[in-house]
């Protein structure tokens, strides 16, 4: 057996590439691994049996044998430093060549690391700008592990990357690791065509190598009747839906009954009323969206009720007697918070709200508590679908003693709710380690993407419908000891209906995935062969690789021209410029003070978002108008993309408000306003611009044009952002910090790196250019 290659030790692996004594040898990794190795691969295997050692053993295999560089892409930033500590620990490298790539790290700082970097771990958005903007090249990277592959559908930076990947470097490898794909074939296929894959393995807990690892996982299911108070006021808010079902039926368009009529069912409908909006549009369309919309505030309402309780309905109710009384507010919350019975519901809500609550919460209390009475040490999990409710939960855990519940919500702030920041989320996870909590009251947000240590106790509040977020949840316990999930679920309520829905999704992705398996998985031996052998079957490519859907698309005639487009660097998130970039566009990225796409010295296009579109018409802050006036004085032909299909119904303004505004856009402005459907189609107008203006008119791209006068905060801003290495948010962060650009440049390197976003490099730079002397 080659030296080269894993051999088998009692308890530890050996590699080259690996420290001695550091993973320990589990026979179904190495058949997992094995397999991988014998072409791009997708491995599904549950949470806690080792996806990152499976993807240690390839990278160290394809390193060795190809050299070049690895790629590790995790979706998160914790979850990329806990990938890199790992592989600093385990891995035979020097430290300085496994780096961490996530946006905090400066753009040139990136490409400088690169460079001399042997196995890079970083979030996917970092990589698709590098990629975008030249930065890097993935020419010499010879494996790419993918972590959550479940993501790698639609426009995620998974995809895009992929494609470059395949197109670019010299011997690609891709191993693309989840516990749960999904349960329908075509997002399976969508998974597997994104990222090239050729084979699927499959392990699962029951499976006979994997067993001696696989602590056992006690599942319950705990049902709960729905108290008569919450029913009348269920009854209630379910009269007002029966009355918006007739009155859809009125305008000529029936739905389901409510029985049969789920938030999946209402959305649908939503699409089609919004593509029968042609030309003026019909007013029974608008009625009819109108109404739905009320229809989707009842249906959650009724969720909220059946499930989580009297304070959740009290609280989002609240949220919609906010909304309707406010200026901006819509006519369907008005409206619906005007209806007899919900005046009703909310009377009852005031007398019964804060005497009766959902059985649920007595119930998690229990069970909450008799775990940790009957093992003090132990940690516990629930989550739930709603912040509110992490909110009660965690008041009510805390009454009791010898529970220490921590609420651990997402990033994003809502109404009267301020998120977490990443740097918060992680605090609190330290601190549920070492015991300082011991309940984690959770929203989806610890279902993937961060370090959560195994639990003893899961605790559902309420079932969900998804067979992916189901996995992730129960993957949270039972991976060093015996593990316990509780599944709490009301009666005859649609509880009961997630449950079953989750359950049969579990089982259809196995089955979906073993069959897969049997169509995909390698053809030439088992995956222990190709370690033993000292070989990887199927790694050998000769000089033609797999087309790509794109390179069979007839190319545009450009007369061998490369088109060219400069892009606003803020753009570099909407998904446009990877579709120029497939289209095969030369992009140049660059701040533009005008205009967000330039394709000759006289045409720049302004995009917008139908729904940023309409709420420029209702927020006075935006600038819409300022932003058009701008463009139409520095370029001759000034260009507006409107992209989206709701441009009428994204906001519920009235069409004819609409309509003078892009009259007014067209005719005062002089500015030609072009529809687009979505980020891809865009794209194509572009290059049709560009052609037209490169080709044929043989115009120069010359980016120009400054902003009309700007505030004297605006000014500040552009000055200070305007040094080296500084971008608009750390210039903002600066001038807060010392409340003028005199002070800024009178601070000390010491000073300066007391701000956010501003390093050490940077406050080198700020001091050099200040304080150095002009050598004209």
């Amino acid at each position: 057996m080659s030296e080269s290659f894993f051999t088998n030790e009692p308890a530890f692996m050996r590699h080259p590439l690996i420290k001695p004594d550091t993973v320990e040898q589990r026979l179904y990794q190495l058949n997992l691994a094995g397999k991988a190795l014998e072409g791009s691969s997708l491995v599904v295997l549950p949470t806690g049996l080792g996806k990152t050692i499976i993807a240690l053993f390839v990278i160290a295999s394809r390193l060795q044998r190809f050299g070049g560089k690895a790629l590790v892409l995790s979706p998160t930033k914790p979850l990329v430093e806990q990938h890199a500590a790992f592989f600093k620990r385990v891995m035979a490298l020097p430290e300085e060549e496994v780096l961490t790539f996530t946006g905090s790290i400066s753009p040139a700082e990136r490409e400088e690391l690169w460079a001399r970097g042997k196995l890079i771990v970083s979030t996917p958005q970092v990589i698709e700008n590098d990629i975008l903007t030249k930065r890097i090249s993935l020419e010499d990277v010879s494996h790419v592990t993918f972590d959550e592959a479940h993501r790698a559908v639609g426009n995620y930076a998974y995809t895009f990357i992929a494609e470059k990947y395949f197109e670019t470097a010299k011997n690609p490898h891709v191993l693309a690791i989840t516990a749960s794909p999904g349960s329908s074939d075509e997002k399976i296929a969508e998974v597997c065509e994104a990222l090239h894959i050729e084979n699927v393995a499959v392990k699962t807990e029951k499976d006979r190598d994997v067993q001696p690892y696989v602590q056992e996982k006690e599942i319950e299911w705990e049902k709960v009747s729905l108290p008569p108070e919450m029913k009348e006021i269920r009854d209630l808010l379910e009269k007002i839906m029966d009355d918006r079902i007739g009155k859809l039926g009125e305008l000529g368009f029936p739905a389901a009954a409510r029985q049969n009529m789920s938030k999946k069912d209402l959305i649908a409908l939503q699409k089609k009323l919004q593509s029968e909006l042609r030309g003026e549009g019909d007013s029974a369309v608008f009625t009819a969206l109108s109404v739905l919309a009320e229809m989707m505030k009842l249906n959650h309402g009724i969720e909220l009720v059946e499930t989580q309780g009297m304070l959740s309905l009290q609280k989002y109710l609240e949220k919609l007697e906010q909304e309707a009384c406010a200026k901006g507010g819509t006519k369907a919350a008005k409206r619906l918070m005007e209806d007899l019975y919900m005046r009703k519901a909310l009377h009852r809500l005031k007398e019964n709200g804060n005497g009766v609550e959902h059985p649920k919460l007595g119930l998690a209390q229990k069970i909450v508590s008799v775990q940790l009475e009957k093992s003090p040490e132990s940690r516990a999990i629930v989550f739930t679908n709603y912040r509110d409710t992490a909110e009660m939960v965690t008041d009510a855990l805390s009454e009791i003693p010898g529970i220490f519940p921590v609420r651990f919500v997402g990033q994003s702030s809502k109404y009267k709710d301020k998120g977490l920041t990443q740097k918060k989320q992680v605090e609190i996870i330290e601190k549920f380690k070492e015991g300082e909590y011991n309940v984690l009251v959770a929203t989806s947000v610890a279902e993937e993407g961060l370090d959560i240590p195994s639990t003893d106790l899961v605790l559902f509040y309420e079932p969900i419908p998804s067979e992916i977020r189901s996995i992730q949840r129960k993957g949270r316990t039972g991976r060093q000891h015996k593990g316990r999930v509780v599944v709490l679920v009301t009666k005859g309520t649609r509880d009961e209906a997630y449950y079953w829905s989750s359950k049969n999704k579990e089982k259809k992705m196995l089955n979906s995935m073993h069959g897969l398996e049997s169509a995909l998985g390698p053809k030439k031996g088992s995956g222990l062969s190709a370690f033993e052998n000292g070989t990887e079957a199927g790694t050998e490519r000769g000089p033609e690789k797999q087309k790509t859907l794109g390179e069979f698309e007839f190319p545009c005639e450009t007369g061998g021209e490369t088109l060219r487009v400069v892009v606003d660097h803020r753009e570099t998130k909407s998904g446009v410029a990877k579709f120029l970039d497939r289209l095969g566009v030369e992009l140049s990225f660059k701040t533009l003070e005008v205009g967000d796409y330039v394709v000759s010295d006289r045409i720049a296009v302004e995009r917008k978002r139908t729904d940023d579109f309409a709420s420029s018409l209702i927020d006075g802050k935006r600038n819409l108008f300022a932003q058009l006036s701008d463009l139409a004085r520095a370029y001759t032909k000034p260009f507006l993309i409107i992209e989206g299909g709701d441009l009428f119904t994204a906001r519920q303004i009235n069409p004819n408000s609409i309509y003078g505004t892009l009259a007014s856009i067209a005719i005062d402005f002089g500015v030609s306003i072009l529809y687009s459907r979505d980020e891809e189609e865009t794209a194509a107008i572009l290059k049709v611009l560009a052609k037209r203006e490169q080709v044929e008119n043989k115009r120069e791209v010359n980016p120009h044009g400054k902003k009309s006068a700007s505030t004297l905060a605006e000014q500040q801003e552009y000055l200070v952002s305007s040094i080296s290495d500084i971008g608009p948010k750390a210039a903002r962060n600066l001038l807060l910090h010392f409340g003028s650009v005199e002070a800024i440049m009178k601070a000390d390197i010491e000073e300066l790196k007391k701000v956010k976003l501003i390093g050490p490099k940077t406050a080198a730079k700020i001091r050099e250019i200040v304080a150095s002397p002009y050598k004209g």
